[in-house]
């Protein structure tokens, strides 16, 4: 066999994207764009036909055969014609496909096996002395993709395309701001679906790139006392904000501009979300260590913390949450341990121990709980509760999202989901490029803060499925969607670095269709469906939330919970039943003192003598300084424990999860997907595994509703514990 032959074959170093010669490769390329959608830009390096992709499901393992194909973007699998049209799969109308295809710094680890020898990883510098037989490509979400050739991996092909598949992975994954320069992300914002189907498949996600947007928003939230403030439009107060800001009415830009300097990264308190029942919701940056402020300058840092209130809360998001450190070791060895190298299988008590170990279940339920007193603060009393973390960029981000997630049912719906991520996260200035490290730069930034915060939504999902608009499908497809660097929404660190690629690329690019793909809608479209444009047609990249350009109508149905029940009506009222003040008794009883401040942390509130850590214009040493207890605060601790912790839904819309361990379970349908046991797609549920799954969910919600509010006591009989967990068994 090739095994033992002295031949071996030298997997050549990253080079460019090599050139086709002769008409022979130029047919090829042609007719390989016409067998799978092209991205404009992309182009084949090699392809090997008659694959079969290995999938395993409940009933055992199957194939699909088709054709493999290596581009310069990605890896995509096309399914013959015949299998390919039972099964759903997309042709010509769409660029990207979740189940068949995976871009080229998606994948982790590529891996050769043959049955005369050893499976071997491979890299740039290996030698591979045998022709693959399988190949495995292992990717970082989660995803394990199977590929066999035909006759025992004899062909020329199968050797061929693995080898085209290293170098293109190096060649692209491993050098910065390759990804964001190449012509295929240029040219992504040309690619569009019809007039019609555009029209019909747009959302009303707010972007929040323009000061509509955060008006409107501002209207919905009913906050009479704020304003949108244009004071950073030209981002010449702090790259890392947005343009725009919420902030107190009667704080003059002129005022506000004072403040920014005595925060680090010059990251001021704004507003985020308003309580129907008078509470303000901000974040902001920690106190900067050399600032000096003057009398003046504290009065308008006073006026943004206080927000109007007579009460002020400082929660501390580093105290109680995990830092990114933690998350990015924890998130390794829960990847580690669901995509194990090996095909051992480790017993199931040995298994739990290990998911026990990773303690990523821990940093999910510390987020859900801190989140939980969070909104129980904003719903107690009127106060102003300003989230602050040092650099105002990760744990802010989670925690300010989960809040309004449990608080506000309009961000339990698709729309305004999305409008959420975009005000929260894209524009608020969470370094994707970092986090994510989608360029594959470096490591030492890499931390799925984003990825933990989908994993507190699927948990809130699993515990309130009727108060949901979107389904599990959907936060799995979002959780894909933020591996693929063909789209502005997660490809960069702030609203400032995106619009600088924006305006560089405009004033070079040179619109030419492609492939035949549609021409440019024009421009009224593009600024309908939040794509802003340039005179001339040139639009920037697409959003991540322009779903239609990956996904079929089918698909995107299953996005929709049909146990969806709706979310509670928006009142005056906070929910113990207290009107909330008008805003002008708001300001009178904060201008009556200087405001009772608290800082909120390790689940106590403790008073604090001064709402700033200055003292006589200079930073105290000890910071906060902690006075004396004092009734009114017995009263509050009180109240925050008196706080029901079972899963019980508040008239006004308030969710209130129950965080003990029993109901904090892993996310197999994301994390388990790629093991030997359970290897489901995202679509691969059959109708009449999704009738039985509505079935059972209107069970549930009736067995639920007839109980009445249950305690945690009660779920602890009827949820399996952790122990009790096996992974073999499929998800739900």
């Amino acid at each position: 066999m090739l095994s033992g032959s002295k031949t071996s074959f030298k997997l050549q170093p990253p080079g460019p994207a090599p050139v086709a010669k002769g008409p022979k490769s130029s047919d090829k390329r042609n007719r390989n764009c016409q067998a799978f959608p092209c991205i404009p830009g992309e182009h084949v390096l090699e392809e090997a036909a008659r694959v079969r992709k290995i999938v395993r499901s409940r009933d055992g393992e199957g194939s699909i055969p088709g054709t493999l194909y290596c581009t310069n973007l990605r890896v995509t699998f096309v399914p013959e014609p015949a299998l390919g049209d039972t099964m759903g799969v997309p042709r010509c109308s769409l660029c990207l496909h979740s189940e068949h295809d995976v871009v080229l710094p998606c994948i982790r680890r590529l891996v050769a096996v043959n049955s005369f020898t050893k499976a071997k990883v491979l890299t740039a510098s290996s030698t591979l002395k045998f022709i693959p037989e399988e190949l495995v490509l292992y990717c970082r979400d989660f995803r394990v993709l199977r590929f066999r050739f035909h006759e025992n991996g004899l062909e020329p092909g199968a050797f061929q395309v693995t080898m085209a598949i290293v170098q293109a992975q190096e060649s692209r994954g491993g050098r910065p701001g390759t990804w964001s320069n190449s012509a295929a992300v240029r040219n992504m914002g040309d690619v569009w679906v019809s007039t019609e189907e555009a029209s019909a498949s747009s959302s009303p996600t707010l972007l929040f790139e323009s000061p509509h947007d955060w008006e409107k928003e501002l209207r919905r939230l009913g906050a009479a006392g704020w304003r949108v403030s244009s004071v950073n439009e030209r981002f010449d107060m702090a790259t890392s904000l947005p343009k725009y800001l919420w902030v107190p009415s009667r704080l003059l830009d002129n005022e506000l501009k004072r403040a920014f300097a005595h925060f680090n990264a010059r990251r001021v308190p704004r507003l985020c979300w308003h309580h129907p029942g008078g509470s303000d919701l901000l974040r902001a940056a920690g106190f900067h260590a050399d600032s000096d402020p003057e009398k003046e300058d504290v009065r308008c840092v006073e006026a943004l913390m206080l927000a109007g209130h007579a009460q002020c809360v400082v929660v501390e998001t580093a105290a109680d949450l995990p830092g990114p450190a933690e998350i990015q070791i924890s998130y390794l060895k829960l990847r580690a341990l669901c995509l194990p190298d090996s095909s051992v299988a480790m017993a199931d008590e040995k298994w739990l121990s290990a998911l026990e170990g990773t303690r990523w279940l821990d940093h999910v339920r510390t987020c859900v709980r801190k989140a939980s007193e969070v909104a129980a603060l904003l719903v107690e009393r009127t106060r102003s509760v300003v989230l602050q973390e040092s650099d105002d960029r990760d744990l802010n981000c989670l925690l300010a999202s989960l809040v309004q997630t449990l608080s506000d049912p309009h961000a339990r719906t698709q729309s305004g989901f999305q409008s959420l991520l975009q005000k929260e996260w894209v524009v608020a200035g969470h370094p994707f490029l970092q986090r994510l490290n989608l360029l594959r730069d470096s490591d030492r930034e890499e931390s799925p803060v984003f990825l933990l915060f989908l994993d507190c939504v699927w948990q809130l999902l699993q515990q309130f499925p009727a108060s949901f608009e979107f389904t599990e499908t959907y936060l799995v497809a979002l959780h894909d969607s933020s591996y693929i660097p063909f789209f502005s929404t997660f490809l960069f660190n702030c609203q400032w670095e995106r619009d600088r690629r924006n305006q560089h690329r405009a004033s070079n690019q040179i619109y030419a269709p492609v492939n035949g793909w549609r021409e440019l809608p024009p421009l009224e479209l593009l600024q309908k469906r939040g794509c802003p444009a340039k005179e001339g047609g040139v639009p920037y990249l697409p959003s991540i939330w322009d779903w239609v350009l990956r996904y079929t109508a089918p698909q995107r149905a299953q996005f929709r919970n049909p146990t969806y029940a709706g979310g509670g009506s928006k009142s005056s009222t906070s929910v113990n039943g207290n009107a909330a003040p008008p805003a002008s008794d708001k300001l009178e009883a904060a201008s009556a003192g200087n405001g009772a401040v608290y800082l909120f942390a390790k689940g106590a509130l403790l008073p604090q003598t001064h709402l700033f850590p200055w003292k006589n214009g200079s930073l105290s040493k000890k910071s906060w300084r902690q006075a004396p207890s004092s009734e009114s605060l017995s009263e509050q601790e009180r109240s925050l424990r008196s706080k029901p912790s079972s899963c019980v839904l508040q008239p006004d819309g308030l969710l209130c999860p129950a965080s003990m361990g029993p109901l904090i379970r892993l996310w197999r349908r994301c994390y388990l997907r790629g093991s030997h046991e359970i290897q489901h797609g995202l679509f691969a549920s059959t109708f009449a595994e999704l009738a039985d799954e509505l079935d059972r969910l209107r069970e549930r919600l009736g067995d639920r509703q007839a109980r009445g509010p249950p305690g945690v006591t009660g779920h602890s009989g009827k949820e399996p514990q952790l122990g009790t967990q096996s992974p073999p068994s499929p998800s739900r």
